[in-house]
């Protein structure tokens, strides 16, 4: 388990085990890949961070991150594997997910976002980067690709 403040000075929990805080999460964050690259959406307030968002009433949370995938990236979810799971005081409980992303199809509307961003890499490092939501700033981030790197899932 490893415990952290986020971007705002909030108290994290972040675990690499099955559902440790919350059996029915009510947000997901899906860490995507396409071609090779990360595919990101451009928040038109927050900036440049991986797609997310609640669960609706009756879908489960890997329902929810392939819609959230799809609705805001145009992604066509392929692959979908859960990392982990975190808690952010007092009450926001995400499940977090890897993509991989079969193919990408354009969308007349990608909800609240402007749609998909595709990069060859991350910055390093992100924090200074401007361009990039808060949610891509605290250590959930840096924690979740070396668990994705741990277990092999990128090559």
């Amino acid at each position: 388990m490893h415990e952290f403040r986020d971007y705002y000075g909030y108290r994290v929990r972040l675990a690499f085990a099955d559902h440790p805080f919350s059996s029915a999460p009510g947000h997901v964050w899906v860490i995507c890949r396409y071609q090779g690259q990360w595919l990101l959406t451009d928040h038109p307030r927050r900036g440049l961070e991986f797609p997310g968002g609640k669960v609706e009433r009756g879908e489960t949370a890997a329902a929810a991150a392939v819609r959230e995938v799809k609705e805001e990236t145009g992604g066509i979810v392929g692959r979908l594997e859960y990392i982990g799971q975190y808690e952010v005081e007092p009450d926001i409980v995400k499940n977090i997910y890897f993509a991989e992303i079969a193919s990408l199809a354009e969308r007349r509307s990608y909800a609240e976002t402007n749609g998909p961003v595709l990069l060859e890499a991350l910055p390093d490092p992100i924090r200074a980067d401007q361009r990039f939501s808060y949610l891509m700033k605290d250590e959930v981030l840096p924690l979740a690709l070396a668990e994705i790197n741990r277990r092999g899932w990128i090559g």
